[in-house]
């Protein structure tokens, strides 16, 4: 029986203002008082894993333990079928220390070089986790294909180089409720809801 969130304060566990804001509107009709990993100063852990969902519980273990509070963490990517799913756990890290994911698309697109397949997914694996150290976990993922260049300003990371299967626009250009819709992050979001949220 996966445990229930009842309320109050909740961390999310990132200090990615993109990521931030798509949750904290995920979460609004929840009744959690919500604060980010960044604005209570926590640092963020050496992401060890070697899956999505593995660093995704080790970020909320490490802020819901540090502070005594429940905390969210998402750790997600983008995963290219023609180099093997990468960059995926790494997406961040190719973007470097100054998150130029303007550098880590051209990186990308450089990869993929002459490559005729351009199907990908992003993947979104999110942890909940209390302070005893309990943890649920889901993973949410859409398939799409990587458009070169990229278009549009709207969202962050890799999305101005994603179209979503059956869709025309990418990621980037697309308004926050189109791309809530279908993104990745939403369907693990439901997933967990189901598991650990109820409507106020």
């Amino acid at each position: 029986m996966a445990r229930k969130f009842t309320g109050g304060a909740l961390i999310i566990a990132s200090h990615n203002e993109g990521k931030v804001a798509e949750i904290t509107a995920l979460l609004a009709p929840f009744g959690a008082a919500v604060t980010s990993a960044a604005e209570r100063g926590l640092a963020e852990p050496e992401e060890t894993g070697t899956t999505f969902t593995d660093n995704a519980i080790l970020k909320a273990k490490a802020a819901a333990e540090t502070t005594g509070v429940p905390a969210l963490a998402d750790d997600s990517g983008l995963g290219a079928d023609a180099l093997g799913g990468a960059p995926g756990i790494y997406s961040a890290r190719w973007a470097g220390p100054d998150r130029d994911f303007g550098a880590a698309m051209e990186k990308l697109q450089i990869e993929l070089g002459a490559s005729q397949n351009r199907s990908a997914a992003f993947v979104s694996a999110l942890a909940l986790a209390w302070p005893d150290g309990h943890v649920e976990s889901v993973e949410g993922r859409v398939q799409g294909a990587l458009t070169w260049p990229p278009r549009g300003d709207k969202g962050f990371g890799y999305d101005p180089m994603f179209v979503p299967d059956g869709g025309a626009q990418t990621f980037g250009e697309m308004n926050p409720d189109a791309k809530e819709a279908v993104s990745h992050r939403t369907q693990a979001f439901q997933k967990l809801v189901a598991l650990c949220f109820a409507k106020r």
